[in-house]
Order: C-alpha cells, then structure tokens, then sequence
C-alpha cells in the first residue's frame, strides 16, 4: 500500500501535477493540503477517472482546505474544526480492511504557519498555532487508545530536527523551528506512541527537507530547505513500513508547489 501527502498550493492549478504524479507513483492513498478549493469546485470526475472512487474533502474558496483520495473504500469519514475557526484544516478517514494490516484511520492535518513573529502575545496567528497544536494533541490521543493502526499525514509547518532545516543556527528563532513550536510537536508525535516515517531509519546527522521557498531562484543550489511534512504511524503498524520517498522530482515540474510529495509503502 502506497499512501502520498502533499501540499498541493491549489488542486485546480496543479491538477496536471497531481495527475502525472499518479501515474509516475501509483499511490493507493492521497493525502492533500492547501487545495485552496470550495468543494463543489474540486475535481471530482477527473479524479474518480483517475483511479479513485473513494474521495472525501473539506475546502473553502482561496485558502487552506484538505482532501483524501483512496482507491480503498472509505469505512468512516473523521470531521474536526480546530480553533473553532472553520478554516478547513483536518480531515481524516478509517478504511476498510487492508491486507495483513487490517483497517486503518488516516489524519491528514494542515497546521497554520504562523506568520513571522514567534511572539504568541503579539502575533494572533502564531497563537493561533499553538492552540491549533494543543488541541491536535488532545485530538490524536483519543484515537491512539485503541488497536487500529493510525497515520498522521500532511503539512505541520514545523521542522522539529535540527537538520531538517538548512540552517539551525539561522533559523532557531524562526517560526517553524522554534523551540516552543518543536517542543509542542514532540509531546504530539510520542516516540512510545508514533514512528516519525521520515526520520525512521536515517541518520541524525543527514539533512531532511521537503520544501523550498519560492524565493530562491534556483532552489536546488541553494538548497536551503525545510521538512515540514510529515508522515507518522503508529507502534502497532511499524512492522510494516517498507520504503519511504520524498519525491524531489516534482519541484522541477511547471508551475511547481514549493512542497514536494511524501510516499510511505507499507
């Protein structure tokens, strides 16, 4: 089973990429962010011709909104608003029975950024974060008591390791790498509790990103990235996880999203 998370930066504009990317990886599961789409403006048709009749979203016009395609039948749909802001942050799903593994809940989350003061007092949507972090924890916990496996998916705005940025040093005080930011993430994904797929079975000291901003002209020499996607899974799955790919290719592509696909194979 092949399971994608992307932040697409509006499904409407990358509806090519997302379609090539289909049909280069051939994922069972894709996890969207950012598809900045009202849902009676997504791309159902397109999508169910593309190999999946399985599709649940949650979208507003312009901004935010999430998505879940699946060529496994849908059991449950998982519906929260975070903040009570109705801003189209989370959606999750429970499968049917997979082979071996049984059914499984998928989260897929797009956490705020948080503008650019790491300041809660002053900065409302860095407070925003932080609450939005304090109320995933709650969240997951009650789906962790029990035996199904979960997987957390999507864009966290946090790259909690100190190589999973460019440059810890530079960027400490930087929202996405702050302490309180990464301290809050790391009381979520509990390392009794979750698998980081991502920096399962790699090095501390290797570099980890999947994004890279738009300012940088040529993004690969510089190459000063950050990993802000995620993907973890639950203790009770690890045994199955096979391979992991963060897919730079896609970068590369016209009119690229700054973020780059993430596919674990379980």
């Amino acid at each position: 089973m092949k399971i994608v998370t992307w932040n697409i930066n509006s499904i409407r504009l990358r509806l090519p990429s997302l379609l090539n990317l289909i049909n280069i990886l051939n994922p069972d599961i894709i996890c969207l962010q950012e598809t900045k789409c009202p849902d009676d403006k997504f791309p159902y048709d397109e999508l169910v011709a593309a190999g999946f009749p399985y599709i649940v979203k949650n979208g507003q016009p312009s901004y935010n909104g999430v998505a879940i395609l699946s060529k496994i039948k849908i059991h449950n749909i998982l519906q929260h608003d975070f903040c009570n802001k109705k801003d189209s942050r989370y959606i999750g799903i429970e499968t049917s029975n997979t082979k071996d593994i049984g059914p499984l809940v998928i989260h897929n989350f797009y956490v705020p950024a948080g503008g650019d003061d790491p300041n809660p007092q002053i900065n409302e949507k860095f407070h925003h974060k932080l609450l939005f972090l304090d109320e995933m924890k709650d969240y997951l916990s009650k789906f962790t008591e029990t035996s199904i496996g979960q997987i957390v998916t999507g864009d966290l705005n946090i790259a909690p390791h100190e190589n999973d940025v460019w440059s810890h040093k530079s960027l400490k005080n930087t929202i996405s790498h702050t302490e309180i930011e990464i301290n809050k993430l790391n009381n979520i994904c509990d390392p009794e509790i979750w698998c980081d797929a991502l920096r399962h079975g790699i090095p501390d000291s290797e570099k980890i990103y999947t994004w890279w901003s738009y300012r940088n002209k040529d993004w690969e020499k510089s190459n000063r990235g950050r990993k802000l996607d995620h993907i973890w899974i639950t203790k009770n799955i690890e045994e199955f996880k096979k391979d992991l790919l963060i897919y730079k290719d896609a970068r590369n592509w016209e009119r690229p999203s700054d973020h780059v696909p993430v596919m674990i194979t379980l």
